[in-house]
């Protein structure tokens, strides 16, 4: 061997000396999540459900509060001062006495065409206003993703509780169904996919939130004339009790001339003044009931229907996810129950022999009954 060789033989070996070891690979453990553990985490998805429904229960009543309150204020605000004004009154008289002319054979028709319009200038002037700020759909909206927001935590406090993995437990939840309005698949969705996904956005949300409108229908005072009707029909009957003198006024100031019609004319619309003015309290006191006993009615309602209310998301999404755990969860307590009986069970008794007089001495455990809380 050459000496060239033997140097590049030495250093090929101490090339290998300075080369770094590889670096050891990181080997995540797995857990083992026991079977009686998922049951554990399944009765406190559970638990955590109805916690979180009676938070957003409460968030929601508090909501609904706020927005009576507003629309009482504005109707007293905006609305009544309108109605009750004169030149309101002048054109309420206006449109009485079209419909009139037009009403045909139809009984009450004016009274039904004015409390329509009424409650349209109601709508303009207090309910959409007032939803600029809050309303029900607004507090639809955010009780579901507050009891969404809720059940989010709770995952993760539950994860950590138990020591289970948060993928395990999302693998999990996957399988928990939150909302079932398919097919199509796009209306379906998971306690997972509601949880991480953003909820205005998902398919699902979307239609459980149109399920719900369509079967409340209109929402609010708006959704019904009953409030409306008594003060429709009040102003069309004291309307059309003011046209006949009002058309024999007109009738004499065009006979009288000129100078003396106007004074006629005139006096007689002042008579119509002071005749609403002393209208005004009366007719003020009965929008305040009519509206209120209507209001309350239809608020009462959004507050308590699980079907079309304010709760309705929250509560169909709570119902499908205790609802799909509900077996496994009675399953659990069941052999738990059957476990501790056994534990708990009375042993069986073997006479004990004296070594004395050949007398038998009965000992007895006593046996108890452990209450099992699910």
């Amino acid at each position: 061997m050459n000496l060239r060789s033997l140097i590049v033989a030495v250093l090929i070996v101490l090339a290998g000396c300075v080369t770094p070891p590889p670096a050891p690979v990181a080997v995540v453990p797995v857990v083992v999540v026991s079977q009686s553990t998922w049951q554990q985490v399944d009765r406190e998805i559970v638990a955590a459900s109805q916690q979180a429904t009676e938070q957003a229960r409460v968030y929601a009543r508090g909501s609904m509060e706020h927005w009576r309150t507003r629309v009482f204020q504005q109707t007293e605000e905006v609305f009544i001062p309108w109605f009750s004004s004169y030149w309101t009154q002048e054109w309420l008289s206006m449109k009485v006495s079209w419909y009139a002319i037009n009403a045909g054979d139809e009984e009450d028709a004016s009274a039904k065409r004015l409390a329509a319009y009424l409650l349209e200038q109601y709508r303009l002037k207090v309910l959409a206003p007032v939803a600029v700020e809050i309303d029900p759909d607004q507090i639809l909206a955010q009780a579901t993703a507050f009891y969404v927001q809720l059940m989010g935590q709770q995952l993760e406090v539950i994860s950590q509780r138990h020591g289970v993995p948060m993928a395990q437990l999302n693998q999990r939840i996957q399988k928990i169904p939150a909302i079932s309005l398919g097919p199509p698949p796009t209306r379906d969705a998971s306690l997972y996919q509601v949880v991480h996904a953003e909820l205005g956005k998902l398919p699902a949300y979307l239609a459980l939130i149109e399920t719900i409108h369509t079967a409340g229908g209109d929402r609010g005072i708006g959704s019904t004339d009953a409030g409306m009707a008594p003060v429709a029909k009040r102003a069309s009957r004291r309307i059309e009790a003011e046209m006949a003198p009002r058309g024999a006024a007109s009738a004499v100031a065009a006979v009288a001339g000129k100078a003396a019609g106007a004074l006629i004319s005139v006096g007689v619309a002042g008579v119509r003044a002071i005749i609403q003015a002393n209208d005004r309290p009366d007719s003020e006191a009965l929008i305040r009931s009519s509206l209120g006993d209507s209001f309350d009615k239809a608020w009462l309602k959004l507050v308590q229907n699980p079907a079309t209310g304010v709760m309705a998301g929250t509560l169909y999404m709570a119902r499908q996810i205790e609802g799909s755990l509900a077996p496994a969860v009675e399953q659990s307590v069941e052999q738990t129950a059957e476990q501790t009986a056994e534990q708990t069970a009375e042993p069986s008794v073997e006479p004990a022999v004296s070594l004395g007089a050949g007398t038998v001495d009965w000992s007895h455990a006593g046996s108890t009954t452990q209450q099992i809380n699910p």
